[in-house]
């Protein structure tokens, strides 16, 4: 399995584990943006954004693309 295809598959896991937490307990913006450590969603919002940056900036380097904007 290759370097991106393995970051999609945790993102697909990590949005499982999102959607069966949000249907059992609901979410809300403080809960997603900013949980408490020890809480199932602490640095969930982050670590989605930065996988998504990196499965992002792997697939414009597939295609010779560029971003049109940095992240960073």
């Amino acid at each position: 399995m290759s370097e991106k295809a393995k970051l999609i598959a945790e993102m697909l896991e990590m949005q499982k584990m999102f959607q069966d937490y949000e249907h059992k307990n609901g979410v809300d913006s403080a809960e997603y943006f900013a949980a408490k450590e020890g809480h199932p969603l602490f640095g969930y919002a982050q670590k989605y954004q930065d996988l998504a940056n990196k499965v992002d900036a792997m697939a414009h380097e597939d295609k010779g693309s560029t971003r049109w904007f940095k992240s960073h």
